[in-house]
């Protein structure tokens, strides 16, 4: 509640979370609030500047593009987000696991991570990718896979630190149960921690995603998709550019406000940090 507190004093990110809201909204309500068919193609219309029927213009295939932008949150930011949930659910539940319980349980899971781990994010998403087949599901699948073993050593390093602390022992020795131990005394503890690397990575997923899309490895055509948008107007980005940027700053906008609200949510949990981040500032030059 006080981080809660802390950040909604930041303008910053009441901005972000503003941005994001409305992302989300739009991205839900997307058939409510466009008027077209995004993929209803129309050749008569191709190429259209902008206009009061369609403020965006549309592409090469007539479609409007600010319904296409719309529905392209979907797979964009709302499947990123579900994928970045079940990747911090497997990561917590294994970290945790590894963390309070140690021993062989901890060498067993590390040695798991470590294999995860072993290889680049982006080399292993190709390499899954390659052999689940080229659509939305197989990136999504490759991202949580590639993703969970990340999680799950920063949640273990985090659940380790308070296992002995003495409320902890004092719980053990009054007889709670191990759930009730982690629900109760560990879990809060570990909530901001869990929640700065999950803003943190969905960053890197969102542009992963766009960039799979892009190079025609993700999200298949005709699905409205941020990548997919950009790789449609290649060809034509300069003669016909707006094809490109609409995309690319919707991109940029959600990178920019995922990015404020980490970013303002590690200093509403560290203050210090704030302190410590403007001393390097000054020292660098920067102010």
């Amino acid at each position: 509640m006080i981080v809660f507190q802390r950040l909604l004093k930041d303008n910053g990110a009441k901005w972000a979370l503003a941005i994001i809201a409305i992302y989300m909204v739009l991205g839900i309500c997307a058939p409510i609030v466009t008027p077209y068919d995004p993929n209803t193609v129309n050749i008569d219309d191709k190429f259209a500047g902008m206009s009061l029927a369609h403020w965006l213009g549309t592409d090469h295939l007539g479609r409007d593009i600010l319904t296409r932008l719309i529905f392209a949150i979907r797979p964009s930011f709302l499947l990123i987000l579900f994928a970045l949930a079940c990747s911090v659910l497997i990561g917590t539940l294994l970290g945790f696991i590894s963390g309070y319980f140690g021993r062989w349980v901890d060498a067993l899971v590390m040695r798991i991570c470590d294999v995860m781990l072993s290889f680049p994010t982006y080399v292993m998403t190709l390499a899954l990718i390659g052999v689940l087949g080229i659509g939305l599901k197989s990136i999504i699948v490759a991202l949580i896979i590639t993703r969970w073993a990340w999680f799950c050593r920063i949640i273990r390093t985090s659940v380790m630190q308070y296992r002995n602390s003495d409320d902890v022992k004092f719980a053990r020795t009054i007889g709670l149960s191990h759930s009730r131990i982690i629900m109760t005394h560990i879990l809060p503890r570990t909530l901001a921690d869990i929640a700065i690397i999950s803003t943190s990575s969905m960053v890197s997923m969102i542009l992963q995603i766009s960039g799979f899309s892009f190079l025609g490895l993700g999200v298949k055509a005709p699905t409205a998709e941020w990548g997919m948008m950009m790789n449609e107007a290649r060809k034509v980005m300069f003669s016909h550019p707006e094809l490109m940027f609409a995309p690319g700053i919707a991109i940029i906008v959600i990178v920019l406000a995922v990015n404020f609200l980490s970013d303002a949510l590690q200093i509403a949990i560290d203050p210090k940090l704030s302190q410590q981040q403007m001393k390097q500032r000054i020292k660098k030059g920067w102010i």
